[in-house]
């Protein structure tokens, strides 16, 4: 096939893969183009993998941008390479097939597809929805509130994990907010949902005027909404290093617990794809020990 700057055949881990539309502008804010995605995932694989393999992905797919249609997405795209691994789901309304990144390849692949933005749950497929390995913190602050704020919340959630047996791990969700992570011991949804719930209430009883843990929007104004419910095994949080489909491309970008202390304008944390890359080439995966099974801390019980 002939290579133009608009369609390319190239090789990934032994795959052959036709990369198409290369020239589409999908941000025209900043003018990244479908070209500059796909390189962005071919390079951050190496680091986001970890993170990802063996997760059943569901993705929200938006092949014109986030200014174009967009939708949820738990069945693999339509031409996806019969080499791309799936695994069936249960869910509510059945059984989904559902693909699990595994290679390079496989995560190019898909965002060839229009599957920009990839999402997992807490758990493994081989370990099943009673083997979370993670806890999730999602912290999203309602109108009037900021990242900035959401930091210093983080800060506290931070020791107080600590007092817990466990180590809290940051990233910038890519969008407004902010994710906590922890690497945990295999428990249940229902356990680690638990658990999170009665940490976000803890907080909000030190700091009733800063956190609000009710899913009701009219309460969230000027403060920070701890979101604990992402922590069920329907569920599913943006994975660390993907591209969120926003009006500039954001990252869910791994930070260390210095440049969180330091931060005062939501600005100061916010990445371009480009420049999560030059991070990792500098400093690796802040986010290494996530995935690492000697630091997993025991879920207390409450």
């Amino acid at each position: 096939m002939p290579a133009s700057s608009d369609r390319q055949v190239v090789e990934v881990d032994g795959h052959r893969l036709s990369l198409s539309h290369l020239d589409r502008v999908l941000f025209p804010a900043t003018g990244h183009t479908k070209a500059q995605l796909l390189r962005y995932y071919a390079g951050i694989a190496p680091v986001m993998l970890p993170h990802v393999t063996g997760r059943p992905a569901s993705f929200v797919r938006a092949p014109e941008g986030p200014a174009g249609e967009s939708w949820v997405a738990k069945n693999p795209p339509p031409g996806a390479p019969g080499w791309v691994p799936v695994v069936p789901v249960e869910h509510r309304e059945g059984v989904t097939e559902q693909v699990m990144i595994d290679s390079t390849a496989a995560l190019v692949a898909m965002a060839n597809l229009g599957a920009y933005e990839v999402h997992v749950p807490q758990w493994t497929a081989a370990a099943g929805r009673d083997g979370h390995d993670r806890l999730v913190l999602d912290l999203d602050p309602g109108p009037g509130a900021d990242l900035v704020l959401c930091c210093r919340v983080a800060q506290r959630l931070r020791q107080l994990l600590d007092a817990d047996g466990l180590t809290a791990h940051a990233v910038v969700s890519g969008s407004k907010g902010l994710h906590l992570y922890a690497p945990i011991r295999p428990a249940s949804g229902r356990a680690t949902a638990d658990y999170a719930k009665e940490l976000a209430g803890r907080m909000m009883g030190e700091h009733p005027g800063l956190v609000v843990v009710s899913m009701t929007r009219s309460e969230r104004p000027g403060k920070v909404f701890i979101d604990w419910s992402q922590n069920a095994s329907a569920k599913t949080t943006a994975a660390p290093y993907t591209v969120r489909l926003r009006e500039s491309p954001g990252v869910a970008a791994p930070v260390g617990w210095d440049e969180v202390a330091a931060v005062g304008e939501p600005g100061d944390l916010a990445f371009t794809p480009e420049q999560v890359l030059d991070r990792v080439a500098a400093h690796g995966d802040l986010l290494a020990p996530l995935a690492a099974d000697a630091v997993r801390g025991a879920l207390p019980r409450v």
